[in-house]
C-alpha cells in the first residue's frame, strides 16, 4: 500500500483536496480531526493538557481558543503540548493505516499539515504538496473567523516556505486555479502513482 502524506501550509486548499482525494475511494486520515477527537469530551487528550495548561478546559473538553492564547508564540509551551498530543495522533494514524491494509486499500492519505517541519522519519512513500500564489493564501487565511494578520503572520513562521515545502515534494498540486483545475491534478497524482505500483 502506498501512504502518500499530504501537506501544505495554512490557507493552501490543503482540506479541499484532501476531501477529494477521497472523493477518488482513497482512504484519508484528518490530523487536525484526530486533533478534535482528543479534545473533545472524553478525548484522550484532556486531562492530559490540562494538567500541563491548568484552566484550558471546559465542560469536558479543551477550549481551543483558551489554550491556542496560552501557547502562541511560546515556543516551549508549543513544544510542551506538541509531547502530549503528538505520539496521540501518530497512534490514530498506525490504526487508520492497519485499517485500510486489511481493507486491502491500494493506496491511503494521511493528511498531515505539520509534515516536512516534523522531527524524525517519514512514515510516508510520497509527499504530496498543496500550494497557492502567496496573495491568494493570504486572502483565503484573513477570510477566516478570528484570523487577525499578527496571528497569520504567528502561524507562517512556524511553518516551511512554500517554496521549500514545494522543493521537497514528489508531487505539487497548486489551487490557485478552480476546483475542476485542482481535481484533474488530484487524479493525475493517483494515476501515476498507479502506474508506478
Amino acid at each position: 500500500m502506498i501512504v502518500i502524506g499530504l501537506t501544505g501550509s495554512i490557507g493552501m486548499g490543503k482540506s479541499t483536496v484532501a476531501a477529494m482525494f477521497a472523493e477518488e475511494g482513497v482512504p484519508v486520515f484528518d490530523s487536525d480531526a484526530a486533533v478534535h477527537a482528543l479534545y473533545a469530551p472524553g478525548g484522550a487528550a484532556v486531562d492530559l493538557v490540562e494538567q500541563a495548561f491548568p484552566g484550558v478546559v471546559g465542560a469536558g473538553a479543551i477550549d481551543r481558543a483558551a489554550l491556542s492564547a496560552r501557547v502562541l508564540g511560546d515556543e516551549a509551551a508549543i513544544g510542551k503540548l506538541e509531547a502530549i498530543v503528538h505520539p496521540l495522533v501518530a497512534a490514530a494514524q498506525r490504526d487508520f493505516l492497519e485499517a485500510a491494509r486489511e481493507a486491502a486499500a491500494w493506496c491511503a492519505v494521511l493528511d498531515i499539515p505539520l509534515l516536512l517541519e516534523a522531527r524524525g522519519p517519514r512514515a510516508v512513500d510520497k509527499v504530496v504538496v498543496v500550494s497557492a500564489p502567496a496573495e491568494v493564501q493570504r486572502a483565503r487565511v484573513l477570510a477566516r473567523p478570528g484570523m487577525t494578520p499578527e496571528k497569520f503572520e504567528s502561524i507562517l513562521a512556524r511553518q516551511l516556505p512554500d517554496a521549500e515545502k514545494r522543493a521537497r515534494a514528489d508531487f505539487v498540486i497548486d489551487t490557485g486555479g478552480d476546483l475542476e483545475q485542482t481535481r484533474a491534478q488530484v487524479r493525475s497524482v493517483l494515476d501515476a502513482l498507479r502506474e508506478a505500483d
